[in-house]
C-alpha cells in the first residue's frame, strides 16, 4: 500500500502542475487534426500519435480518452474484455475458461498454478512508453462489500530519447461469502532507452506482484442456494467447506531487451546484435490453520488424509533465467532475417525429499534447455508477415513453429492468418508437486503436449470474424480422482492426467456493432465444437453478449453520455471445478452450469478526460432464479451495484 499512496502522490502532483496548461480532448471517435493536440503556449503542438505504448512485440498503440462500448467491456479489474472469461464472486479471484481460443502456448514449461495467474502480469503484456509530456492515469472501480480496486500510471519523457513509468495496480475486496478475501498488488516499473542517431535500442522493466486470496472451497449447501430461501440472502450464512485457508502467489521479475546496430549509419541493409534477458523468481503457497471441515455439523476432510492435524502450510518455489542472443540482418526491402540462440533455466523446488513405500517424490526439478532457430519479418506495403521456427539442442524434445501473415486492404479492413505448431514441456506442477495432503504428493514424467492451431483473423467495416482449428495430442489436465467412498464423504482428490487420444476443437466468433442514430446495439457471438473419447476439455457450445445502448451529448457538448444493457449467455456444460490447494481448475463430470441469463445496466459519462461508470450488475438475479454458478459448487456474483472512473492528465 505504500508504493499506492506513493503514486497517488506523485499522480496529484502531476495533476496540479497541469491546471495550468489548456489541453484539447483527444477523442477516438472524430478524426485528429491539429485541434486534437496538447497545446502549450509559444511552445510546440503535441499530437496524439506522440503518447506511445509498445509491447514488446513492438505492436504500437495511443492513448484513446474516448467512451465507447468496447471501453465499458474493458472497465474492470483486468483492464481488458473479459468475454470468454466467467469470473468468480469476488473480485480478484480466479475466471473460469469459456473460451479456449483464448489460451497462450509456450514451448517453455512455466511453474504452473495457472488459475492463480489471471492477474500476474508476464513479460509480454507489459508495455513500454513513449511520450512528449508526463501523462497519468488514474483508474478506480468499487468492489463487493468492502475494498477498492485502483490502477495508477505514471510516464514521464526525461529526454527525447529516454521514458520512464511506474504503475501500481491494488485490490481488495472483501466479497459476499465466507473466508473470500481478496488482496493483491502488480508494481511495474518501465525503461525506454534509444541513442539519438538510433542505433542502441533497449526496454526494460521491473515488477513485484502478489496475489492473496482466502479460499473457501464453495458452498456446501447447493439446494440452499437454489431454493431462494431468504434466510440466505445474506450470503455469508451459507456454510462453506474451508474457514481459513488462503493461497498466495508472489512474483518478482526483472526483464531487458535491447540490440545494437553495427553499421554506424543506418542504410538499406543493416546488421543488429541482439540480446533478450528474463530473470524471475515465484512463490507459492497453500495454509490451512485447520484440517478438518464442519458440513452439517460433521466433520470431513476435504482434501482426504493429512500428514499434519493442523497448520498446513504448502510451498512451491521457483527461479528461471532466460537469455536469447541473436543476429538481425535488415534488408529495406526483402525484410529482417534473425538467427538466435538461447539458454533457459528453471529451478522448481520442495525443501525435502519425501520417500514413500512405492516411491520417491524428490525435492526439486531443474531444467536447462538450449535452443536455436530463426526468424523473417516482412512489411511491404500492405502485407505484414513473420515467421518463427525453433528447435531445441538439448536433449528435451521441444519445437516451436509460428508463422502470421496480415493483409491491409484499408484502415477498416485487415485480414490474418496464423499458424502455431508446438512440441511443449510440461509445466513443473504436473510432473512434481509436494504437500502435506497424502493425496497430493507425485512425480511423473509425461510426455510433451503436441498442439497444431490454425486462426483466421477478419475485421472489417461490417463485421468481426475469427476462426480457429486446434488439435491437441498428449493433452495434459487435472482431474478428480476420489473413489466412491471418498466422494460420498465429500473428498476431492486431484491429480494430473495425460490424455493420450487427439481432441479436434474447432471456434468460430463473430461480432457486429449496429448504430441508428443516437443508438447502439453490439453482438458477439463465439460457437465452439470439441470432438473427443472422453469429456476432457469441455466448454459451452455457445457463448453470446448482446448490447443495447443510447449516447448523446448534452449541456453544450460539455457531456458525453452512454447508457443502456448488457446481456451475457452460455449454454450449460460440464465446467471445470477449482481446487485450491494447486491452484489449477480440473475436470469434473458429475454437474453442468449455465443456461443462465446474465443482465447488466449501465451509464456511463466522459467530461473532458474523464471517463465514469456506474453499474448494476447481475441485476435480475432477484427474479430469474438461483441457478447461476461459476464453478459447480460456487455461485456467481449477485445483484451489484458498482462504481468508477478513469482520469487521465497531460502535463
Amino acid at each position: 500500500m505504500r508504493i499506492f499512496f506513493y503514486l497517488i502522490c506523485l499522480s496529484f502532483s502531476a495533476t496540479l502542475f497541469s491546471q495550468n496548461r489548456s489541453a484539447k480532448e483527444m477523442d477516438y471517435n472524430t478524426k485528429y487534426n491539429s485541434s486534437d493536440s496538447i497545446k502549450k503556449k509559444n511552445q510546440p503542438i503535441a499530437t496524439y500519435d506522440m503518447y506511445r505504448f509498445i509491447t514488446l512485440d513492438r505492436d504500437t498503440t495511443y492513448i484513446d480518452t474516448s467512451l465507447t462500448i468496447k471501453k465499458e467491456y474493458s472497465h474492470n479489474f483486468l483492464r481488458k474484455d473479459t468475454f470468454g472469461l466467467l469470473a468468480f464472486p469476488n473480485e480478484g479471484q480466479t475466471y473460469n475458461t469459456l473460451q479456449y481460443s483464448l489460451t497462450d502456448f509456450s514451448p517453455l514449461p512455466e511453474i504452473g498454478f495457472q488459475a492463480k495467474h489471471f492477474n500476474f502480469l508476464e513479460a509480454n503484456q507489459i508495455r513500454y512508453s513513449s511520450v512528449a509530456t508526463p501523462v497519468t492515469e488514474l483508474y478506480f472501480k468499487s468492489t463487493l462489500k468492502q475494498g477498492q480496486s485502483v490502477d495508477s500510471f505514471f510516464a514521464i519523457n526525461i529526454t527525447e530519447n529516454l521514458n520512464f513509468s511506474i504503475a501500481y495496480r491494488g485490490l481488495r475486496s472483501l466479497g459476499q461469502y465466507i473466508n473470500q478475501l481478496s488482496s493483491t498488488g502488480n508494481f511495474r516499473f518501465t525503461t525506454s532507452y534509444n541513442t539519438k542517431n538510433k542505433r542502441y535500442f533497449a526496454n526494460m522493466h521491473y515488477t513485484y506482484q502478489d496475489i492473496l486470496n482466502e479460499e473457501n472451497g464453495g458452498i456446501t449447501t447447493i439446494d440452499d442456494f437454489e431454493s431462494q430461501d431468504p434466510n440466505y440472502d445474506n450470503r455469508a450464512r451459507f456454510e462453506v467447506y474451508l474457514t481459513d485457508a488462503k493461497s498466495f502467489l508472489k512474483g518478482k521479475r526483472v526483464f531487458l531487451d535491447h540490440s545494437f546496430r553495427v553499421n554506424p549509419t543506418k542504410g538499406s541493409n543493416n546488421l543488429y546484435v541482439t540480446h533478450q534477458f528474463n530473470y524471475e523468481n515465484k512463490f507459492f503457497e497453500y495454509n490451512q490453520a485447520t484440517v478438518a471441515s464442519s458440513v452439517g455439523g460433521n466433520s470431513i476432510y476435504r482434501f482426504g488424509d493429512s500428514y499434519l492435524t493442523s497448520g498446513i502450510n504448502d510451498q512451491t518455489h521457483y527461479n528461471k533465467m532466460y537469455n536469447k542472443v541473436g543476429l538481425e540482418y535488415e534488408n529495406t526491402t526483402l525484410g529482417k532475417f534473425q538467427f538466435f540462440v538461447d539458454d533457459f533455466r528453471s529451478n522448481y523446488y520442495y525443501n525435502q525429499i519425501l520417500i514413500f513405500d512405492d516411491k520417491i517424490i524428490p525435492s526439486a526439478l531443474n531444467l536447462k534447455i538450449n535452443s536455436a532457430g530463426g526468424q523473417y519479418e516482412y512489411q511491404q506495403n500492405k502485407w505484414n508477415g513473420k515467421f518463427l521456427y525453433a528447435r531445441s539442442l538439448t536433449n528435451q524434445s521441444l519445437s516451436n513453429l509460428d508463422a502470421r501473415l496480415k493483409y491491409d486492404f484499408n484502415n477498416d479492413n485487415q485480414v490474418s492468418f496464423e499458424y502455431q505448431n508446438i512440441n511443449k514441456l510440461p509445466n513443473n506442477n504436473y510432473n512434481l508437486y509436494q504437500s502435506s495432503y497424502v493425496n497430493y504428493n507425485w512425480s511423473n514424467d509425461f510426455k510433451n503436449e503436441k498442439i497444431n492451431s490454425l486462426a483466421v483473423n477478419a475485421t472489417t467495416q461490417w463485421v468481426t470474424a475469427s476462426m480457429q482449428y486446434t488439435i491437441l495430442k498428449d493433452h495434459l489436465y487435472f482431474s478428480d480422482e476420489a473413489n466412491a467412498t471418498q466422494k460420498l464423504n465429500l473428498q476431492q482428490i486431484i491429480a494430473p492426467k495425460q490424455y493420450g487420444n487427439a481432441i479436434n476443437y474447432l471456434s468460430v466468433k463473430v461480432g457486429r456493432e449496429f448504430r441508428f442514430g443516437k443508438f447502439g446495439l453490439d453482438n458477439t457471438f463465439l460457437y465452439q465444437k470439441v470432438t473427443q473419447s472422453e469429456l476432457v476439455l469441455n466448454v459451452p457450445e455457445l457463448v453470446a453478449r448482446n448490447s443495447v445502448y443510447y449516447t448523446n451529448y448534452f449541456f453544450k457538448k460539455a457531456l458525453y453520455l452512454q447508457t443502456g444493457f448488457v446481456f451475457n449467455y452460455f449454454t450449460k456444460f460440464y465446467a471445470n471445478d477449482y481446487n485450491p490447494v494447486i491452484g489449477e481448475f480440473f475436470v469434473q463430470k458429475e454437474k453442468e452450469i449455465g443456461g443462465f441469463p446474465n443482465l447488466d445496466f449501465f451509464i456511463n459519462a466522459k467530461i473532458q478526460r474523464t471517463r465514469i461508470y456506474f453499474k448494476v450488475e447481475h441485476f435480475n438475479s432477484s427474479f430469474s432464479g438461483n441457478t447461476f454458478y461459476s464453478a459447480p459448487n460456487t455461485p456467481y456474483r449477485d445483484f451489484t451495484l458498482r462504481f468508477g472512473l478513469i482520469w487521465n492528465f497531460f502535463n
